[in-house]
């Protein structure tokens, strides 16, 4: 679909677009690109990689963008983008990112599509990880860099170009790009308030469970069994919580490092040391195994691969320890990853020092109220939370709401709360806090620079 043609990626340092270009570059296509990131100075590394790969990358001003060449864009690009100016004086297609890599999917003959407020990244990993690990050779596209194909020529893993029939790929409803996608298997993790109504959310799972030939379904999250009775829906569930499904996880043995359990379908039944923890990782491990299933996969195949998985980065990622404090980088930025999170940690000993980075200003409107009652519910008496303002990369964005909404409602609910504004100052705060015993959380999500913060507050704290 890709070979001998020519796309220029603006945002291609993106956690979706990255990883898609690479796709595309492997597929035979010329690739080139730009991101406000690279003229700033972010993350330097991240884009030598992606000129090792063959991707010739220009400044985010236009200069870049030449004809014969289609421009893909993400939702978020705005028309006064340089480089969509440029393209639409060139008369060049646009693409969004997602009607590029719906193009792929649909056209695999066997596709796997990861969809759910939470969960997507580590499960399409899980999946990825299985069905390679089961000589099945898949592409997979995901949002997140996956450790187990993570190598010293190949570090930000986040995209697999495999050999074989079957493509694994996250799908994101955000913007409503679900639509686009249609799946051989359609795992569905749960459905929460996050970017969009939830009248709008469900109608979006709904209809794309339904053109699945299987739909994976948690049945521990309400929204998700709705869906298993929904009209032109056929469902694989699984449950960590009890009652039927078709795959259910029993005798669950949680650990600081991973968690235990046996997955019980019908009558089979294997035990699994999972080294991922958390109640929440085990219900990702039984989607994973529910759609490899549905690949053909056996089920001690699925559950010997996940014993193997390495996770994915930015998910509880334990970044060191120095002077008895651990510090731990983490993507959590939705009121559900929250909770799981702080469930996780709370399990065992040690206060909890949070510093949450929301993902921008229109989620941050959005789920305000949902962020007070998570953090207010979620916290413990002793933890406490401190927030800079939300990432902003530019943008004509309402910024009228800030995170002192948050922490101002976190704090009139009992919880030690506060809205500093600046990294630095946030830094400051945590480094004095900290004492042995203590747990520093760094949360936040589309910003790659909160890694070097938790590793600079760890060598801080040393």
């Amino acid at each position: 679909m890709t070979r001998d043609k020519a796309y220029f990626f603006c945002g291609v340092g993106g956690s979706g677009m990255a990883p898609l270009a690479l796709i595309v570059r492997a597929g035979g296509a010329e690739v080139d690109g730009s991101d406000r990131a690279l003229d700033q100075g972010r993350t330097p590394a991240k884009f030598d990689f992606l000129r090792s790969r063959g991707v010739v990358l220009h400044p985010q001003d236009g200069s870049g963008v030449r004809p014969g060449q289609t421009l893909v864009i993400s939702g978020a690009v705005e028309e006064t983008v340089p480089d969509v100016q440029a393209a639409r004086r060139l008369g060049a297609p646009i693409l969004t990112r997602a009607e590029l890599l719906a193009g792929l999917f649909n056209a695999a003959p066997l596709s796997v599509g990861v969809a759910g407020t939470s969960g997507k990244s580590t499960t399409t990993a899980m999946i990825g990880w299985i069905l390679s690990r089961a000589g099945r050779a898949p592409t997979i596209m995901n949002g997140a860099e996956m450790k187990n194909f993570a190598t010293a020529e190949t570090p930000y893993a986040s995209a697999v170009v495999g050999s074989g029939e079957l493509f694994v790929s996250e799908v994101d409803e955000s913007d409503g790009s679900i639509a686009r996608y249609r799946p051989t298997v359609a795992v569905v993790n749960n459905v929460a308030l996050d970017h969009k109504s939830m009248e709008e959310l469900r109608a979006l799972f709904r209809d794309y469970a339904a053109k699945a030939d299987t739909a994976v379904l948690n049945l521990d999250n309400a929204e998700t069994a709705a869906l298993a009775s929904a009209e032109g829906i056929r469902p694989l569930t699984y449950t960590v919580r009890g009652g039927e499904a078709d795959f259910a996880a029993r005798d669950i043995e949680p650990a600081p490092d991973g968690v235990a359990f046996t997955v019980v379908h019908g009558g089979e039944q294997v035990r699994l040391r999972l080294p991922a923890p958390g109640l929440h990782n085990v219900s990702n491990a039984l989607a994973a195994i529910a759609a490899a299933s549905a690949c053909g996969v056996p089920l001690s195949t699925a559950a010997e691969a996940l014993g193997a998985f390495a996770g994915v980065r930015r998910r509880l990622d334990v970044v060191g320890t120095a002077g008895g404090v651990t510090v731990i980088d983490d993507f959590a930025h939705n009121p559900d990853k929250i909770a799981a999170t702080l469930d996780t940690l709370h399990a065992f000993p040690g206060r909890l020092l949070v510093m949450f980075q929301p993902h921008g200003f229109g989620p941050l409107r959005l789920m305000k109220d949902a962020f007070v009652e998570v953090f207010a519910d979620k916290l413990a008496a002793e933890d406490v939370l401190v927030m800079p303002d939300p990432v902003y990369f530019g943008g004509t964005t309402d910024r009228s709401v800030g995170s002192e909404a948050i922490t101002g409602g976190v704090a009139a609910l009992g919880r030690a709360a506060f809205a500093l504004h600046e990294r630095a100052a946030c830094a400051d705060k945590l480094a004095a806090l900290a004492r042995p015993g203590d747990r520093i959380v760094v949360m936040g999500a589309r910003d790659d620079t909160l890694s070097q913060f938790a590793a600079e507050l760890l060598g801080r704290l040393g």
